[in-house]
């Protein structure tokens, strides 16, 4: 099933290896989103030229289509992708926030209206694993409740004690439940609990009882602003367990992963690469490019001259924003090999940096570089 070792630590910071059944994840480690199956515009011998070692996937929007038997009967989620390494299934918990005008909510689930036909679907907490069992990640998440970050406390609260009760509904579902593919998903519980202390401790006493594989902070990134997220983040590490895989769950800012190390958490997703690659937004060491600006024009430069992937090795900036601007596919396809690379050289670098003991030092000059400030 799972495996996860601690192999060093610097402060909070930890260093660690996690093992599923289809391979080795080194920790702290960022995921990028496949949401529908895919990681948009990449093959997948580009992902793992980018260094990506583990993708995500979503329940929701593969529950709508191509729904959760088809992907079975097509091989599973790693045969519908030609994908080979690790994949968590988000739960479709995000998707409660992010659709709230399209949902209604009970303790029984969430029932949906898609947002692709407007068909009325149902989520339960059982249903919830069972189409993680057909998608046959190696980690499934369980259905969460997250509010948004301007809930009141009672609606928090609400939550929290929701969520709770469906991580026990899925972790009975996922202890009964099939195991089409010859091996058992790992299950993460979640916490919420929005910005209250009270309610995180409350979050993470329950579903930490559950003695669950691993555990995942939700409800962060959702508008809180990062002095926020950091204040929630601080207290993670006397929550949960210390020899469990920690997830912080939707969040991709360089900022907001520096923070979420130092204090704990060894695993990330986000869609900010790929989505800011579309949006001709390059990731480099020195901070943000925006390529549809005309500075770039007759830019001969490569994105970074040190940086190994194709975009940089054989495109100038001047290249990338006439792709762009002339609306050719090629220009988002680049932009993401680059994004992503960058990001596994970063989480790489962070890696290093808890190795050799200097994370704090590192971060900080790091923060300088990207945003101009210290951290």
């Amino acid at each position: 099933m799972l495996e996860f070792q601690v192999t060093s630590v610097c402060g909070k910071a930890r260093l660690g290896r996690l093992g599923l059944p289809h391979g080795q994840v080194a920790t702290p480690a960022f995921m990028p989103c496949g949401t529908a199956g895919s990681v948009k515009g990449l093959l997948p011998r580009d992902l793992r030229d980018c260094g990506v070692q583990m993708l995500l996937g979503n329940t929701y929007h593969l529950m709508l289509r191509p729904g959760g038997q088809a992907v079975a009967e097509l091989g599973g989620l790693h045969r519908l992708m030609a994908w080979e390494g690790p994949i968590l299934t988000d739960s479709g918990g995000y998707q409660v926030f992010s659709l709230a005008k399209m949902r209604t909510l009970s303790d029984e689930g969430v029932l949906f209206q898609s947002h692709v036909d407007g068909s009325r679907q149902m989520l339960s907490p059982r249903g919830c694993m069972a189409i993680q069992a057909q998608l046959g990640a190696d980690v499934a998440m369980q259905l969460d409740q997250c509010p948004p970050a301007d809930a009141p406390y009672e609606e928090v609260a609400d939550a929290v004690r929701r969520s709770a009760l469906w991580a026990a509904l899925c972790r009975d579902a996922w202890q009964a439940g099939p195991r089409p593919y010859g091996y058992q998903q790992s299950l993460f519980g979640i916490q919420q609990g929005g910005v209250h202390q009270d309610l995180r401790a409350e979050s993470a006493r329950r579903i930490v009882e559950l003695d669950l594989p691993g555990y995942a902070v939700g409800g962060l990134s959702v508008g809180e602003g990062p002095a926020a997220m950091a204040a929630v983040l601080e207290h993670i590490d006397g929550q949960l367990p210390p020899d469990k895989p920690r997830y912080l769950m939707g969040v991709g800012e360089p900022r907001d992963i520096l923070a979420g190390v130092a204090r704990g958490i060894d695993m990330f997703d986000c869609v900010l690469p790929t989505r800011n690659a579309r949006n001709a937004q390059a990731f480099t060491w020195s901070g943000r490019l925006k390529l549809r600006n005309a500075a770039h024009a007759r830019d001969s430069q490569p994105l970074e001259e040190d940086c190994p992937c194709y975009a940089c090795r054989n495109f100038s900036r001047g290249a990338l924003r006439h792709y762009f601007m002339a609306g050719e596919m090629l220009g988002p396809i680049l932009l993401t090999m680059h994004n992503l690379s960058w990001f596994g050289r970063f989480m790489e670098a962070i890696r290093q940096a808890i190795a050799d003991g200097n994370l704090p030092a590192r971060s900080t000059q790091w923060m300088e570089q990207l945003y101009g400030q210290q951290s």
